[in-house]
């Protein structure tokens, strides 16, 4: 027990959060069961608000390479880490073996308010293995929300330097630079009842179309719950300043996506940081 906050670990594969009250806050499989070609990796879901609220969806019918809250990389060297088809400028998007897999390797630490983990990220037909990873996943709880902090510090294990790409990087595909941490949102974000509170904004405007690929380091996401009527707002925030948001509205998704128009090229032995904040508000 930890700041107010329950864990519990099952040997098969999860942990879930929650707090004294016995309400759970997110559970994170580092064991998956997933598919091959959607790219297997760790993920949390369900993500609940603070009232109860689930706010991830998981494999939905439209994408079902989307898990819930897990990070991803549109391009490895050329090892597809999203999951999916995989875009190609010669023949566009293509079913390829081409998916790579992350794979749970150790705790470092493990208590409800921080957990640290060894994830290594391998080419899915060989098992090489071409990053390792150290997450580090922080849970907190105030007035009225809590929060979940997801660090990442990715190393290149490899003797060459390694292309981190986007479709928009990579592929020219203008406007398709999703990649990084992938929040794939419950139909509850889906919102057209002309409410002013329901919505994506940030510092480079309001809806969809200003927020995707504005350059901000936080933005928020309201929305309104079936059945309970209840209201959320989520806010993301990306702890190494501003980005180029990916966001989708009807297939309610947000990604901090660290890089838009040049591909990132990490050196042999560098470490790439990535830092991510999301705390849901009762509103």
């Amino acid at each position: 027990m930890s700041g107010g906050l329950h864990l519990r670990h099952d040997p098969a594969g999860w942990i879930e959060i929650g707090t004294c009250a016995d309400r759970p806050l997110w559970r994170y499989v580092y064991r998956p069961g997933t598919p091959a070609n959607e790219a297997p990796r760790p993920y949390a879901h369900p993500v609940y608000s603070i009232d109860g609220d689930v706010m991830t969806n998981f494999r939905p019918n439209d994408h079902p390479w989307h898990h819930g809250l897990s990070l991803t990389m549109t391009r490895v060297d050329g090892v597809n880490f999203w999951g999916g088809p995989s875009y190609r400028a010669e023949d566009g998007y293509q079913w390829r073996e081409d998916q790579g897999v992350q794979r749970h390797r150790e705790w470092r630490e493990l208590t409800a308010g921080r957990m640290e983990e060894r994830v290594d990220w391998e080419v899915g037909v060989s098992g090489r293995v071409l990053m390792e990873e150290r997450r580090e996943l922080m849970t907190t709880v105030s007035a009225g929300g809590w929060g979940l902090r997801w660090t990442s510090e990715l190393r290149n294990v490899t003797a060459g330097a390694l292309t981190l790409g986007n479709y928009e990087a990579s592929a020219g595909l203008v406007g398709s630079h999703y990649t990084g941490l992938q929040f794939r949102g419950a139909r509850d974000l889906l919102d057209e009842h002309g409410d002013g509170v329901v919505g994506m904004r940030s510092l480079a405007g309001e809806g969809e179309a200003a927020v995707h690929g504005g350059m901000a380091s936080r933005m928020e996401w309201s929305c309104q719950h079936d059945g309970s009527l209840r209201r959320t707002r989520i806010c993301f925030e990306s702890g190494e300043g501003p980005i180029p948001w990916f966001v989708r509205a009807k297939n309610p998704l947000a990604a901090w996506a660290f890089h838009r128009e040049h591909e990132v090229i990490l050196p042999p032995g560098e470490r790439l940081r990535l830092d991510h904040r999301l705390t849901f508000f009762s509103i």
